[in-house]
């Protein structure tokens, strides 16, 4: 009888893993870090098996760590994800997602009459009414905001 042979894949040598993304969700994350580019490797994996999940989607990203920035809009998206930074195939730092409080200057207000949609120079402001579900408010027009319509603004096409 054959034996199914094990798919490895392999480590990286410097850069960032992504682990813990809810399920479905890398191509997301993917977008909002302008990935996949020329210049920079990708490993994705969708819907692998997880004890603490059920299912997860890792990405892996070869000679790139990830701004603050970009850590805080993908825990719009996969508030349980884990960020590891790997150098010289070692994990230096390992830490979680956070999200804030309060987010600014990364949605947009789906209400087109708040003022942060006209030509007047104002930045977004949402404070954060649930985790889980994601759930915000804009500090302008007071627009609540779900998950769903959150996610939209990571549209992939």
């Amino acid at each position: 009888m054959k034996t199914p042979r094990e798919l490895k894949v392999k480590p990286i040598k410097n850069g960032t893993v992504i682990d813990h993304i809810s399920a479905n969700k890398a191509l997301k994350v993917l977008k909002i870090l302008g990935l996949p580019s020329p210049e920079t490797a990708v490993t994705v994996a969708m819907n692998v098996q997880s004890s603490q999940m059920g299912s997860k989607d890792i990405v892996k990203i070869e000679g790139r760590e990830l701004a603050s920035r970009e850590v805080d809009e993908i825990a719009l998206i996969a508030p349980h994800a884990t960020i590891n930074i790997i150098r010289d195939y070692e994990i230096i730092g390992k830490g979680k997602v956070n999200l804030l409080d309060e987010i600014n200057n990364i949605l947009t207000c789906s209400n087109p009459n708040c003022i942060t949609n006209t030509d007047e120079p104002v930045n977004t402001r949402f404070s954060v009414m649930e985790k889980e579900p994601l759930i915000l408010r804009c500090h302008y027009c007071e627009r609540i905001m779900d998950q769903a319509e959150i996610e939209t603004q990571f549209r992939l096409f």
